[in-house]
């Protein structure tokens, strides 16, 4: 069926439509310019963007102090707070500091990992255990680490046990909670699916049950690698003699102020670091995750 059959006037309308519409032209369309803007410009774009805000902060910090409008016997100029931090590394005064820091929050961050994400994988897929465990649990993760620290100190002395153990008691909540939840939150389908084609518990584990948890274990792990550096410092403030914490405490008894923020500055490198190693393991374990992968 033609629209001649239907309506002769609407035929010939489009008869005349078509002999009227204009032809193709043969000339090439003309192609857009390609981005024009420098490279370091868009470097540098970025970059402000980002940490726009800390740079204008520390610019402020810096002048603010130069130039008096803070007091700069509380408040010294970043450019001798950066100076303390050299010449306490270069002269090895904190590098004592650093290694024993390290060595604590690194064994409690270290026994967190080894004990919360088995047990946090077991929980989740027992339902059982779960409930069974999950109020002393909950029990226990609204219960400061700091206000137990004194606990830690009557059981274990004031010596290196006690204060690996309350990072370490610190640190375990996020690992384990991150990891049952990640374990919790795996598509049901999924695991159908594996043991539609045969899979068993352990091959329905492995190959589906865990890929899919690592990311949000990660989320714990980052959380926790924060944690164990803020517990380090409040350890480090009771009956220590060497860490970071003991030279931020030290410091400001001695007021010793660019030292105290030098330390203050060293420990939030640390934190930086810690997180940016991190991520940089998720990236690559968990490729099929990233959303420009």
């Amino acid at each position: 069926m033609s629209y001649e059959t239907i309506n002769p006037s609407l035929a010939a309308g489009f008869a005349t439509a078509r002999r009227e519409a204009p032809a193709k032209s043969s000339t090439p369309p003309v192609q857009s310019r390609p981005n024009s803007v420098p490279r370091w410009r868009r470097l540098l774009g970025a970059i402000v963007a980002r940490y726009g805000l800390v740079l204008a902060f520390l610019a402020f910090w810096q002048v603010a102090s130069t130039v008096g409008w803070v007091n700069a016997a509380v408040f010294p100029p970043l450019d001798v707070i950066l100076a303390a931090l050299w010449d306490g590394i270069a002269g090895g005064a904190l590098l004592d500091d650093i290694a024993i820091s390290l060595q604590r929050s690194g064994i409690a961050f270290a026994a967190a990992v080894a004990v919360g994400i088995p047990l946090g994988l077991f929980m989740g897929q027992v339902r059982l255990v779960e409930q069974a465990l999950d109020p002393v649990l909950q029990l226990f993760r609204q219960t400061s680490a700091l206000a137990l620290y004194p606990v830690f100190i009557l059981l274990l002395g004031l010596g290196e046990t006690s204060k690996v153990f309350v990072i370490f008691w610190a640190t375990l909540f996020p690992i384990l909670l991150s990891t049952i939840g990640g374990v919790k939150e795996v598509d049901r389908k999924l695991i159908e699916m594996a043991r539609t084609y045969g899979a068993g518990s352990l091959a329905v584990f492995r190959r589906v049950v865990l890929p899919a948890s690592v990311p949000a274990i990660f989320v714990g792990l980052r959380l926790s690698a924060t944690t164990a550096l803020l517990l380090l410092i409040a350890a480090e403030m009771i009956g220590a003699n060497k860490g970071i914490g003991f030279q931020v405490m030290n410091a400001q008894y001695n007021f010793q102020i660019p030292l105290m923020f030098a330390s203050i500055l060293l420990l939030a490198l640390l934190g930086l670091a810690a997180n940016a190693l991190l991520v940089l393991i998720q990236r690559n374990l968990c490729r099929w995750s990233q959303p420009n992968a």
